[in-house]
């Protein structure tokens, strides 16, 4: 059944959700741009507006002062000369000068030169009605005339500095604000994205959980419904599906397991019953012939229960068997799955070799002997007739590590790749009637993994050996180990 989705909000597809955080984390730097744009904007138009007025009232300042020059020559010429039109031309300037002056006062409103500058003006307005004597006396006036003009040029160009350091400042203020506003609204729009990207990222994250509890094979735990775009909500649903028929299929796993195990080792079970008793001679007297017949069969079927045990084995590592640690002796172990093995060894006339006890470990006994179990097999069976199989073990302070090493022909470095992997048989046949299943090194490695410790091929004197690393349980109980060289080891 697909989940339970929240009423909440949310969008209805990915492609939405993009766009929509594409639109809102633009948003504010849109309205940084027009704002920057109305700000320039205004500050082009004020410099442009004050440039103009500059040059006008420049213009207007120099004017004025070439007019009181031309004022001034007129005058003096027609004290000389005494001609009429020099006086014309008198009146036409002072009418020039008082007209700009007019405008100028708009400009310095309160500037005391232009005011003096009024004053003298009327004043000079009054020498063409005066006699030539008194005109010539009244020539001394343009001397403050002409100090007042230029005393009025630099004022204006004093105001026109003022009124660019106003701009100046504007522009400083502008500056000033639109870094806030920039700082504000960038801050607003890493804020958006990281909400946006939550969005997206939290439902993700929540897939990627529920795929890896699908993986793990372990039990799920109860979870929300993912909040997110459709196409995720759709997605969690199909996995919700997937889960469902992983765990349906597992269930049936097991049950073939257990049944094939059921329907096989019964039958198994009555084969080797039946061919030991007539070893044992209850149905009469055997020839050799016969005698060495029903040792095959026996040997068979103990190598066929054998495999059947590594599939069960290797099912149950598949489920995460939790560790049983104890403190065991491991040369006693050792000594035990070697006894197993007692007679394939003597069959095939190898020599044995393991180190001395007591070595006291923390271990998981029954992963430990499995380890074992697969490799002194595999050594049996892969080994050189009259061959040589050494145990070894020596301790750190920190981790116990056994070896166990055969002669034999050495292991390609293409299948030493893939050794660990289940059900992968190298291109050296098990020796026997009965093949191997691939999954006996499987199984060794998984329990050393189950023991957080390793198993892998090393090099050595001897054709293969493998080297077992377990790391410190609840550490040694007794160090006082005798450590033995298989030149000097006993004889198992």
């Amino acid at each position: 059944m697909p989940s339970v989705v929240s009423r909440r909000w949310r969008p209805r597809s990915l492609l939405q959700l993009v766009l929509l955080a594409f639109l809102m984390v633009m948003l504010p730097l849109a309205v940084l741009m027009f704002q920057a744009g109305q700000a320039l904007s205004e500050l082009s138009r004020l410099a442009d507006v004050s440039a103009r007025q500059a040059v006008e009232e420049t213009r207007r300042a120099r004017t004025l002062g070439a007019l009181a020059l031309k004022m001034e020559r007129a005058a003096r010429q027609y004290a000389v000369v005494e001609d009429e039109s020099l006086l014309e031309i008198y009146d036409q300037r002072l009418s020039e000068f008082r007209s700009l002056l007019a405008i100028q006062r708009q400009l310095l409103p309160d500037d005391p030169n232009v005011a003096a500058l009024g004053e003298q003006l009327d004043e000079l307005a009054e020498l063409p009605d005066l006699p030539l004597e008194a005109f010539e006396e009244r020539l001394a006036a343009f001397l403050p005339f002409a100090e007042k003009t230029e005393a009025m040029q630099a004022a204006t160009n004093q105001r026109i500095d003022q009124r660019l350091e106003d701009i100046r400042q504007r522009a400083e203020d502008v500056q000033t604000r639109l870094w806030w506003q920039t700082a504000a609204l960038v801050s607003a729009s890493l804020i958006l994205m990281l909400l946006f990207t939550r969005l997206i990222i939290r439902p993700i994250r929540q897939l990627e959980r529920h795929i890896l509890g699908i993986g793990s094979g372990g039990q799920q735990q109860v979870r929300g419904a993912v909040q997110g775009p459709a196409e995720l909500v759709r997605l969690d649903d199909r996995l919700d599906w997937l889960s469902s028929r992983l765990n349906e299929l597992e269930e049936q796993k097991q049950q073939f397991l257990r049944h094939m195990s059921h329907e096989l080792k019964t039958p198994l079970a009555s084969v080797r019953e039946g061919s030991s008793l007539l070893t044992d001679g209850v149905a009469g007297e055997l020839t050799q012939h016969q005698r060495e017949i029903l040792e095959l069969i026996d040997a068979s079927g103990g190598e066929l229960q054998q495999l059947i045990e590594q599939l069960l084995d290797y099912n149950l590592l598949q489920h995460n068997r939790r560790l049983e640690l104890e403190d065991r002796d491991l040369a006693t172990v050792v000594k035990e799955v070697l006894a197993k093995h007692r007679l394939a060894l003597q069959n095939k006339g190898m020599q044995v070799e393991c180190f001395d006890g007591p070595l006291k470990w923390r271990i998981d006994p029954t992963a430990t002997s499995r380890i074992l179990d697969n490799l002194i097999s595999n050594a049996i069976a892969y080994g050189e007739d009259g061959g040589q199989l050494e145990v070894r073990a020596r301790t750190t302070a920190s981790c116990l590590t056994l070896e166990v090493a055969n002669s034999g022909e050495s292991i390609s470095e293409e299948d030493a790749q893939h050794l660990f992997e289940a059900f992968y048989q190298g291109r050296i046949r098990r020796k026997g009637a009965l093949k191997g299943s691939g999954v006996g090194l499987s199984v060794a490695a998984d329990c050393a993994r189950l023991q957080e410790g390793t198993l892998e091929l090393v090099d050595d004197r001897l054709s293969v050996c493998f080297r077992l690393t377990l790391p410190e349980g609840a550490g040694m109980e007794d160090n006082n180990v005798s450590r033995v060289s298989p030149e000097g080891a006993a004889r198992s």
